[in-house]
């Protein structure tokens, strides 16, 4: 599979397109995206409205425990940042937004893992999965299948849940 990649961000904030069409051309791409339609998807991250559901099927606000979030539960592994949910083993866990698969695979720390961007330039971190059932580059849904509950990674030996974490990459005022 082919990704297409920028070495770094003055490539487009130069209004240097070059780097990227050869990359295009590379990969087969025809049409031209101009520095406009960039310009457009950067700011529909941050107008696209954000409705966010728990991500494990059937779960509630009472299968995690909420002063957990900057706890250290495992010793060495450092701050707890994100929330566990506990469900069985096999549990589908889906999409808590609708966005974009940019990683599926697996981590020393947390197993088999989904990322996803999502309405305002958030990333998903979904961890400790049994499975996987999208691919990399897929577009989701909320509540989107993305795979189920498990203990890989760190979670090996330990109650079956899903570890979930929202990153901000770029941070927006009054919310």
């Amino acid at each position: 599979m082919k990704y297409l990649w920028l070495k770094n961000t003055k490539d487009i904030a130069a209004g240097s397109q070059s780097v990227i069409f050869r990359k295009m051309r590379v990969m087969g791409i025809k049409s031209k995206v101009g520095i406009s339609t960039v310009i457009i998807v950067v700011i529909s991250g941050f107008l696209l409205p954000e409705k966010l559901v728990i991500p494990v099927l059937g779960a509630s606000e009472k299968d995690w425990n909420h002063d957990t979030f900057w706890y250290e539960p495992w010793g060495a592994s450092g701050v707890h940042k994100g929330i566990d949910i506990f469900s069985s083993n096999g549990t589908p866990v889906v999409s808590s937004s609708y966005g974009i698969v940019l990683y599926k695979g697996a981590l020393s720390r947390g197993g088999n893992v989904v990322v996803v961007l999502g309405p305002k330039w958030r990333i998903h971190y979904y961890a400790h999965l049994k499975d996987i059932s999208i691919g990399f580059g897929a577009l989701v849904n909320t509540s989107g299948v993305l795979g189920s509950v498990g203990t890989t990674g760190n979670a090996k030996g330990k109650s079956a849940h899903l570890h979930y974490s929202i990153l901000t990459l770029v941070h927006t005022y009054g919310e």
